[in-house]
């Protein structure tokens, strides 16, 4: 009886010292797929970060008719959270 209780006590001990993987995500630094560098945007800077996107022009999206630039991808998706909020009046 003491066997079994102290074999669950050691697995139980094991799974709470298990480590979980991150859930951090990383952003990528990869070259986008397409040329963006002739692209006409309707902002000069990134509508969630104010980085210029002129300069920097890494993504686009197309809201109610204009094509607003963006820095990277996580900006973009940030922008598609709450588009009325970020986009040019």
């Amino acid at each position: 009886m003491k066997f079994n209780i102290s074999m669950i006590l050691l697995s139980v001990s094991v799974l709470s010292c298990a480590q979980e993987t991150p859930k951090v995500k990383q952003v990528s630094k990869m070259k986008p797929k397409t040329d963006l560098k002739g692209v006409k945007v309707v902002n000069a800077d990134d509508p969630i970060c104010q980085m210029k996107t002129a300069e920097f022009l890494k993504d686009t999206i197309v809201y109610k008719g204009k094509t607003y630039g963006f820095c990277s991808d996580h900006c973009k998706k940030e922008f598609r959270k709450s588009p009325a909020k970020y986009a040019l009046k």
